[in-house]
């Protein structure tokens, strides 16, 4: 059914992806202007829909870069705000988005700023925060309005771009072809201990899209020890999973293998905003006898929302866990290293002379 119904969407898909192509061409011809910068812009972002861990990369270039005056820009997508703002105490997810909140209660020495407009983010952020010395843009592999000076693209291991199709057919934003500004690629969320044989093949099919030279990695995520941020000290062996992530799937795998049972599942949509009714909800299944002594678990991005002013004092009354998720990659982590480090101390002493 699934694949008659991608041939009926076929002809979409053709339309929208020649609609991508003509806009991308217009850029790389001039007929759009384009904004370079003398100071580092890395870019973070995907060709696809959906989450390919773009959260927690940025997280680790914001760890490895963190001797540096670093801002974020994203879009603060789903905020219920509008314009540029930049981050400070009266901030919450609700203002900016949930991701750029988590990077702002995360890395308090980051200047975390949104703005549709990428474009008109950069020249604010550039006169508000006078001594910034690079910017990390979240999901902008599409906003091409801003040149990066170096473009990282995510893909998913397990929906890797160069079997996948463009929208509606498949969830490509944009044709394979738009890997090629690729300055280096990332296949993400990969099992432990990906094997040799299975990179290297990866590696080729990637490189067919990319230009010459790209270079690829692979990153898994490692989860942490979890975080109370209810009224329980030790989580339970017995769940409730709480998400409001793209792909919940690879976390319920690692609770498996850990030994958790996974009692009840509450999935809501990506960046998901929470209400006091939600809340509600989970009060009274941990009401249920079959759910007794079972605890709440969810991720750092849902925990930040989840501790919005209006709904602090419930989650505070509940058994409430996030599990930290950071990126650890394979076999390559110090070419990885050395690669952004170089690019972002070149970058600053050609913007010093």
């Amino acid at each position: 059914m699934i694949k008659y119904l991608k041939l009926l969407l076929w002809p979409v898909s053709l339309l929208y992806g020649g609609i991508m192509r003509v806009r991308n061409l217009f850029y790389d011809v001039g007929l759009f202007a384009v904004q370079r910068y003398d100071l580092p812009v890395i870019a973070v972002g995907n060709l696809t829909v959906g989450g390919t861990g773009k959260t927690p990369h940025v997280e680790y270039l914001l760890r490895l870069l963190g001797k540096y005056r670093t801002a974020t820009l994203s879009r603060g997508y789903k905020r219920k705000s509008s314009g540029f703002l930049l981050a400070d105490e009266q901030s919450t997810a609700t203002t900016l988005g949930d991701e750029p909140f988590q990077y702002h209660r995360d890395f308090p020495g980051v200047s975390v700023a949104v703005c549709e407009k990428r474009a008109k983010g950069m020249e604010l952020l550039q006169h508000l925060v006078p001594d910034l010395d690079l910017v990390v843009l979240d999901d902008a592999m599409q906003h091409r309005a801003v040149a990066p000076s170096l473009n990282l693209m995510l893909t998913d291991f397990n929906r890797p771009f160069y079997r996948d199709f463009v929208l509606p057919a498949g969830l490509l934003r944009e044709p394979r072809r738009g890997a090629r500004r690729a300055s280096a690629v990332i296949v993400s969320k990969c099992p432990p201990n990906l094997n040799a044989s299975l990179r290297r093949t990866i590696t080729q099919h990637v490189s067919k899209y990319t230009a010459a030279g790209t270079p690829v990695f692979f990153s898994s995520f490692t989860y942490g020890t979890p975080v109370a941020v209810g009224n329980q000290l030790k989580l339970s062996k017995e769940l409730i999973l709480l998400t409001g992530i793209a792909n919940p799937a690879p976390l319920q795998q690692y609770l498996a293998s850990e030994g958790y049972t996974i009692r009840q599942v509450l999935v809501y949509p990506d960046h998901h905003q929470y209400t006091m009714q939600d809340l509600i909800k989970v009060k009274k299944l941990l009401q249920d006898p079959n759910l007794q002594g079972a605890s709440v678990l969810t991720t750092r991005k849902d925990a930040v929302k989840l501790l919005d002013e209006s709904l602090v004092g419930m989650t505070q009354q509940l058994p409430v866990f996030y599990i930290p998720i950071e990126v650890e990659f394979q076999e390559n982590a110090v070419q990885f290293d050395e690669l952004v480090l170089r690019h972002v101390q070149a970058r600053l002493r050609h913007s010093v002379h």
